[in-house]
């Protein structure tokens, strides 16, 4: 057969009558065609860590979209809240709209009024006695419309005493006038003092480090303040947005869990003066208690961080909210300080409030900590009764044969307790039953 260095096929005569055709691929295909598969699934797998959706933005915007809401009436009746819940645009619009559409409603009503009564064809007659003097067409009946409500009385348009229905539109018109200048200027109020952007000047580290503190494992961040009008009354609770499927197969999609943050101990309650460093101790009761560092990084999680007080200047409520998510958590990690002290003073750096530094901490879970701790004492425990038995043998013989013959009696105790430094009441309480035998 003839081999052909090139991607053309091979042709091979077997017997005269039938031609074999042998494609011979050259010697690096497969070697790039693996090397192309691998670079796919890279590329693949990173654009599904970049398309991971999150629920809560960083800068604590909530990624939820209501749709198909058939019951839309409800939302007329709380029309305050609906007002000041648009967006600056649509707000504004809203509140000139308010306004333009009642002046040229009066002005309409104003202007049939003259129509009616003729006073559009007795413009400058001495005689005549008009409703509304110097309205002679629709013009001159908005500005007398928008001078009315607005209160600026120029003095050539104005009611007489000729007709009640003048009389009667202008009331209608003042009280209405009243209601819009005190929805409107409540709502614009309300829009521009909302707490929200008291939550700009609330910041949280980036990361989350993971790291012992205590003898305990424990997933931490940083909180801090930029103004100098502190938060009264502040206080922070996190929330574990994970799916599950239960035992029955029921599969619970983006489920929350609390995760504590010093509840029962009241450290979730804050004094928000400086950076605070926030601690959730990883015990049997969290949901990072079987995590180690790998699985860590394998599991789609996020961690919902929300900080709540109330704005020392203002006395409204202000809420700041942020996430991580497992990408966002360094293991093995602590925060650097970031509070020196200077003459008088404390001082916040805040340039080094994002940095972090590793400590030595097993990739291990927490629970395997906990149980590779209990065998060391268990064993620390068994080895000091053996060593306790060697140093007094006599002592140990003696006990055994005084509990077995009379029992373990208080006067018995008390017999070998006056000839003995240790005391017995002790050691017959800490030696199993299989010892004193």
């Amino acid at each position: 057969m003839k081999s052909l260095s090139s991607n053309r096929p091979a042709r091979q005569r077997m017997g005269g009558e039938m031609e074999v055709i042998i494609s011979v691929p050259p010697s690096d295909r497969p070697q790039s065609r693996r090397c192309k598969l691998i670079v796919d699934d890279q590329q693949f797998s990173s654009a599904n860590k970049q398309q991971r959706q999150r629920y809560v933005t960083k800068m604590g915007k909530c990624q939820v979209n209501l749709g198909r809401i058939q019951e839309k009436k409800r939302f007329l009746s709380d029309i305050f809240t609906t007002i000041v819940d648009l967006k600056y645009r649509w707000f504004l619009f809203v509140f000139m709209m308010c306004y333009i559409i009642t002046w040229v409603v009066f002005g309409i009503i104003y202007f049939f009024d003259a129509w009616i009564r003729d006073d559009i064809s007795h413009i400058g007659d001495p005689e005549w006695k008009p409703c509304i003097e110097n309205v002679d067409n629709f013009i001159s009946a908005l500005l007398f419309s928008v001078e009315s409500q607005r209160t600026i009385g120029y003095g050539s348009r104005i009611v007489t005493a000729n007709c009640t229905e003048g009389v009667i539109l202008l009331m209608a018109q003042s009280i209405v006038g009243s209601m819009i200048d005190a929805l409107m200027v409540g709502c614009m109020f309300v829009k521009i003092s909302r707490p929200k952007k008291r939550a700009q000047t609330l910041i949280f580290s980036k990361k989350c480090v993971v790291s012992h503190r205590d003898e305990k494992l424990c997933l931490m961040f940083r909180i801090g303040d930029l103004r100098d009008s502190h938060m009264v009354d502040a206080k922070i609770r996190a929330k574990l947005i994970k799916s599950r499927q239960t035992k029955e197969g029921e599969f619970i999609p983006l489920e929350q869990s609390e995760l504590n943050l010093g509840y029962d101990t009241g450290e979730d309650r804050l004094f928000l003066v400086e950076p605070q460093i926030i601690c959730h101790v990883i015990n049997d009761h969290s949901p990072f208690w079987e995590m180690t560092a790998d699985s860590l990084k394998r599991e789609q999680f996020e961690i919902i961080v929300i900080l709540e007080g109330i704005v020392e200047a203002t006395g409204m409520t202000c809420q700041a909210r942020t996430s991580y998510i497992e990408d966002e958590i360094l293991w093995g990690c602590r925060f650097e300080p970031c509070m020196t002290l200077e003459k008088g003073a404390f001082r916040v750096d805040y340039s080094r409030f994002e940095k972090t530094f590793e400590v030595q901490t097993p990739a291990t879970s927490a629970k395997e900590m906990h149980e590779l701790t209990e065998m060391e004492h268990q064993d620390q425990s068994t080895l000091s009764l053996y060593w306790d038995h060697l140093v007094h043998p006599c002592f140990s013989t003696e006990l055994n044969d005084v509990l077995q013959d009379e029992g373990p009696s208080e006067e018995n105790l008390a017999r070998l307790n006056g000839t003995r430094d240790q005391p017995l009441t002790v050691m017959v309480e800490e030696m199993s039953p299989p010892q004193l035998v």
